[in-house]
């Protein structure tokens, strides 16, 4: 009698959220007169989808009274689904968003166990069972849907920053005239990139769109599910003709993801959710300036990181410092005051977060494409990568020559740039990625926080 007890037992949440489960004795017995050889036999089992039939029948044809009780024991049964349903969202995105069951249940649990409906408030458990079509789904499945499109679960979801919605179903009601607006003022990628993602996006919509809608003409409906590895193809093979590159189905495959994702980061931000953000105290544990290991004794190894990680932000600030005043000094042999322009666009799009739309109009220059030529970001973290390695690799190896042997400093010497080499390249890669990010709520990468307090130190100066 265990899965058939559900028919009875209602669970819900107390007044301070603790999970309870309430036994409903008129739906006992209600359930045991409609279903004698179960409630005598646990071993005669029927399937859930004749018992929810049985109960459906009897809620919509018999008198009042039998009727309300089927409803109930529909009910109970819905709490249960409507419990898994949220032990599911928590299992997939809380431990990542910080929330857990517990938050969500109060959004969506709210049957009190009453045999008469309310006149003044509806439960989501009576909304669930009032708009069930048997012939369209299943009741979990309903229940599950039912759930994740509830308005109050989804604004706290939004506000941990997720959106429940799949990645195919934000590509197909996406439209490509909107990625220009959202990639330029929200992402501030180049003409370029926003470019290739409009040609996705339309090989997309030309395959996997344009199916979908044949489908829902035929009746058939059903969530939006990953494309299929022939669908796959005929996107890339489009892309191709739109872009004259060869593209595999894995690789069309992750572009679409990473599409889908911004698309996802954007609504979320505008529907008034949070974009995940992280503590600049954590920007440094041990591990982040670490290089591969260079010396075999761990107790050596220990000591030289100790004060290797201080070198690299060291480093670091005085790379920004140097590529900062080169840059600045140039634009002082230019007409204007580009000097000016360009220290207050830097600060307002690495320290403010603001696109370059909005730059434009704080500098007073005529477009964010102006601003863009101004930055000019992608010559300004390469030169401040370059400055990065020149210093980094003299100061280690000074560091690293009192812990070897002068006839293995060749070979070390060569291990300590590549091993440099490869973490310049990931603090600058993540100085990238923060730039194509959605720009309010992003994690700040060590980059910007070192060029934020530059930035700071030479405002006060002034």
């Amino acid at each position: 009698m265990g899965v058939t007890s559900r028919y009875w037992q209602l669970v819900k949440i107390d007044g301070v959220g603790r999970r309870q489960v309430q036994e409903i004795t008129p739906a006992k017995v209600f359930f045991a007169e409609l279903f004698p050889a179960i409630a005598h036999n646990a071993d005669n089992d029927l399937p859930d989808a004749e018992i929810q039939r049985e109960l459906l029948q009897v809620a919509q044809d018999a008198p009042i009274d039998r009727c309300l009780l089927a409803q109930r024991c529909l009910l109970c049964l819905i709490s249960w689904q409507i419990e898994q349903a949220c032990l599911q969202i928590a299992e997939k995105f809380g431990t990542t968003h910080g929330f857990s069951s517990v938050d969500l249940l109060p959004y969506v649990l709210d049957d009190d166990g009453s045999i008469q409906p309310s006149d003044d408030y509806q439960c989501s458990a009576r909304k669930i069972l009032q708009t069930f079509d048997p012939q369209q789904s299943s009741l979990t499945t309903w229940t599950t849907t039912r759930v994740k499109h509830d308005a109050g679960l989804n604004k706290f979801l939004l506000e941990c920053g997720v959106y429940l919605v799949s990645d195919w179903a934000i590509l197909n009601d996406t439209r490509p005239h909107q990625i220009q607006r959202i990639f330029t003022e929200f992402y501030s990628l180049t003409p370029h990139e926003i470019q290739q993602a409009q040609q996705l996006l339309d090989s997309y919509h030309a395959v996997y769109r344009t199916a979908r809608l044949q489908q829902r003409a035929q009746g058939k409906g059903g969530k939006c599910s990953v494309p299929t590895t022939q669908q796959l193809q005929q996107i890339a093979t489009l892309l191709a003709s739109k872009t004259g590159q060869t593209f595999k189905s894995e690789i069309v495959l992750t572009k679409l993801q990473q599409l889908a994702d911004r698309l996802r980061q954007y609504r979320i931000y505008i529907r008034g959710g949070y974009l995940p953000t992280e503590s600049l105290d954590n920007l440094l544990p041990n591990n982040y300036v670490d290089t591969p290991k260079l010396l075999d004794n761990e107790d050596e190894q220990l000591e030289f990181l100790q004060l290797y990680r201080p070198q690299f932000l060291s480093c670091l600030e005085q790379a920004l410092a140097v590529v900062i005043q080169s840059r600045v000094h140039k634009l002082q042999k230019k007409k204007g005051d580009k000097a000016k322009q360009f220290l207050t666009a830097l600060q307002l799009f690495h320290c403010q977060n603001l696109s370059m739309t909005e730059i434009a109009a704080r500098v007073e220059l005529r477009a964010q494409d102006a601003v863009t030529r101004l930055l000019k970001l992608k010559e300004f973290r390469n030169d401040v990568s370059q400055q990065l390695l020149m210093m980094l690799c003299d100061r280690v190896l000074e560091l690293a020559k009192k812990y070897s042997q002068i006839e293995s400093l060749t070979t070390l010497e060569q291990q300590i740039k590549i091993a440099l080499n490869e973490q310049v390249e990931s603090v600058i890669r993540e100085a990238e990625i923060q730039a194509q990010t959605a720009r309010p709520y992003i994690k700040t990468s060590l980059f910007n926080d070192r060029l934020c307090r530059y930035l700071d130190v030479i405002n006060e100066v002034k």
